[in-house]
């Protein structure tokens, strides 16, 4: 069995690798791609896999930009922390998923249930996963990525984005901060996050700085139009909106 994976996460394809190699010593792992755009140009140059474990948000955006690139030809088992509603469509419409943190036991049941699909159901369940990914994505052709992996000591631990107060960029790496002040470096830039957040709870207020709606304490009027803000947790450094991002802000607001 030939498996491609598609995975952001360098630890979590690593780790997806393993359990694969542990459970299939004969399959092979043709390789990890982290981006769309790489998914994209290696399905172009490449003969399809027998099977592919594919994360939904990737560095550059959405996996489901892949699927509208490409007739992609090969079953897919999905490893997402996507919402529960959004998670039983896939359990009924697609081969399989897995949510993230992966385990083991329920790595090898889906497994187990591609080695027992015929190939027509096969060709069914990615007729239904067509389907379903273009009734999956919002309005703006985007999804909204719900929770992060993030490494605490020595462990892996997901946040959802309800419990993230503002992404910071600071001395050259990306924060994810907590309402209660914790911290945790994230794999992504600033524009990455953009692109994945739900636009209506996260604001992108600057060039070091994407707030969490509720992180916002208090708005108060700056030098030539700017505005100040003043978050919670409170940061040491004056976190400003220009001038030209002010009036989309409020709006943002509903002021």
């Amino acid at each position: 069995m030939k498996i491609l994976i598609i995975e952001d996460e360098a630890f979590a394809a690593n780790a997806i690798e393993k359990m694969i190699s542990d459970l299939r010593p004969q399959t092979q792992i043709l390789d990890k791609i982290e981006s769309v755009e790489e998914a994209v140009e290696w399905f172009n140059t490449h003969s399809f896999p027998d099977l592919i474990f594919c994360d939904i948000h990737l560095s550059d955006g959405s996996s489901f930009e892949i699927f509208r690139q490409v007739e992609v030809k090969s079953p897919v088992i999905f490893t997402t922390a996507y919402n529960e509603y959004a998670l039983e469509a896939f359990k009924v419409n697609s081969i399989d998923y897995l949510l993230k943190p992966i385990d083991k036991h329920e790595l090898e049941k889906a497994v187990k249930k591609y080695e027992e699909l015929n190939k027509d159901h096969i060709s069914r369940e990615l007729e239904n996963l067509s389907n379903l990914l273009r009734n999956t994505v919002s309005d703006s052709g985007k999804t909204s990525k719900s929770r992060f992996m993030v490494k605490s000591g020595q462990t892996i631990r997901t946040i959802s984005s309800e419990e993230i107060a503002y992404f910071l960029a600071e001395e050259g790496v990306v924060l994810l901060v907590t309402p209660e002040g914790k911290r945790f470096v994230v794999n992504y830039t600033l524009d990455q996050l953009e692109d994945l957040l739900d636009p209506k709870n996260f604001f992108r207020a600057n060039r070091q700085l994407i707030t969490r709606i509720d992180a916002i304490k208090e708005v108060s009027p700056y030098f030539k139009g700017r505005l100040h803000l003043s978050l919670n947790p409170e940061l040491k450094t004056d976190q400003i909106v220009s001038s030209n991002k002010a009036s989309a802000f409020k709006e943002w607001l509903d002021l």
